[in-house]
């Protein structure tokens, strides 16, 4: 931060257990604000997502292995991720970072760990930028750099990339960061995915899981949330 003015930061280890999470008024839900996406909680010092609705099952290119695979790469389901995003005011500049939980992974779902930049929810609309890890060490891992435009299921990815060098796993440190129009995504510290974009100039750091994972949802999450804003 050396140069720069911190506008506001904040840190969590989650060590109440709510549904949903709150921590005294300090996050917005994706159900109980935002009403078309899934609550968060947290549960013996871990943040986690709530089971989505589980109607229409997630499809993607990926899942041709096992049968599951969306024609032509086009991703289906409700897209109802359980999401949720620190209230008030915060610098345009972000770093988020976070320790990875995860046990059990399994490539059956696309188990994700996935860290919000400018983000911003309100009924039926959620707009931010996310970048996202694999929970899996395998081949099938993957990071990628998303924006969701508002509306649920309209997001566009920015970037990915596949490989077990891009999963992750119990005890990793990830990290997503924004300044000005890049947008980067680290493990342990080592960058492993990049973007830029100029639609959303402000908006909350956040947290968040995807959806349709049935009852593996208490199988991965986060121990610690950290951020660090600051303006130009």
């Amino acid at each position: 931060m050396t140069g720069r003015t911190l506008v506001r930061s904040y840190r969590t280890r989650f060590e109440r257990d709510e549904d949903p999470l709150s921590e005294g008024g300090m996050w917005i839900q994706g159900r109980t604000h935002g009403v078309d996406w899934i609550d968060v909680m947290t549960r013996d010092g871990r943040v986690f997502g709530k089971v989505s609705r589980m109607t229409a099952a997630e499809k993607r290119a990926e899942q041709g292995a096992f049968g599951a695979g969306a024609e032509q790469g086009a991703a289906e389901g409700d897209y109802d991720d359980p999401t949720a995003v620190l209230s008030g005011a915060w610098g345009r500049n972000q770093r988020a970072r976070a320790t990875v939980f995860c046990r059990n992974p399994t490539n059956a779902y696309f188990q994700e760990v996935e860290l919000r930049l400018r983000s911003t929810i309100a009924p039926r609309r959620c707009t931010g930028y996310e970048v996202f890890w694999r929970a899996l060490k395998t081949d099938e891992g993957y990071a990628e750099i998303v924006r969701w435009n508002g509306p649920i299921g309209d997001f566009t990815s920015l970037q990915k990339h596949i490989g077990a060098e891009f999963g992750v796993q119990d005890g990793d440190v990830v990290e997503a960061t924004i300044e000005g129009t890049v947008i980067k995504g680290f493990v342990n510290g080592v960058e492993v995915i990049s973007a830029s974009d100029d639609v959303f100039q402000d908006g909350a750091p956040g947290v968040g899981f995807n959806f349709f994972v049935g009852d593996t949802n208490v199988d991965h999450g986060f121990t610690s949330f950290e951020v660090e804003t600051w303006d130009d």
